[in-house]
């Protein structure tokens, strides 16, 4: 689904010439598969290093990061504050899943307390694997970031809002604006062992209660 709406956001804005993505190695990897426009990978945890020096040598292309939340927030912490604390120019497209949705289902920093996975069984445990971390709620403290906002795919109301959410991030980009990121719910029905509709439903019911949706910053 956010492959779709990037895809429509860029050629709505008229973009596509311009847009260079960075996937990095993890669940976005294969992302230029899909999309028609110049990708570049990187290195796990690293695409928003790879997408500065991009935007340093190229400032008038619209630079992006498609990261999940292993790649963003976990082996890539250290990239995402200071990126952002910079104040680059760039767009970032957060994917939460509060799961490791390609290398087996383990924990990820966004796994809700209680939650089993297959490195937690027993749910997880805030004395032993720490709390969900909220790095949309972190980085909004930082004076250079221009734009965070939280959407879901729980709903085809909530997906329309995330196309929106997307859109002003690129806009943003294109007038200079600085740095924003876009967290999306999305649903990882195999790994959460639920059915489709289920997972929706969570979603909604759960997930959401541990991180709100709406805009940040």
């Amino acid at each position: 689904i956010v492959h779709r709406l990037i895809a429509e956001v860029i050629d709505e804005l008229g973009i596509r010439e311009r847009v260079i993505a960075v996937a990095p190695v993890g669940c976005a990897v294969i992302a230029y598969d899909y999309w028609n426009f110049d990708c570049s990978e990187a290195a796990h945890g690293r695409a928003l290093a790879v997408a500065t020096g991009i935007k340093k040598v190229r400032p008038k292309n619209i630079v992006f990061t498609y990261q999940g939340d292993g790649d963003l927030i976990a082996i890539g912490t250290n990239e995402t504050i200071h990126t952002a604390n910079r104040g680059e120019n760039i767009t970032t497209i957060f994917i939460n899943n509060a799961v490791y949705g390609m290398t087996g289902g383990q924990m990820a920093p966004t796994t809700l307390l209680g939650q089993k996975t297959t490195t937690t069984p027993q749910g997880r445990q805030a004395g032993l694997q720490g709390w969900p971390l909220k790095i949309s709620e972190m980085l909004a403290l930082l004076p250079a970031v221009k734009y965070i906002e939280r959407v879901s795919l729980h709903s085809p109301q909530e997906v329309t809002k995330t196309k929106k959410a997307i859109k002003l991030a690129f806009q943003n980009q294109i007038d200079n604006l600085g740095f924003s990121l876009v967290e999306i719910l999305s649903p990882c029905p195999t790994y959460w062992d639920m059915s489709a509709k289920d997972a929706l439903d969570w979603m909604r019911d759960v997930m959401i209660k541990e991180f709100p949706l709406g805009r940040i910053k």
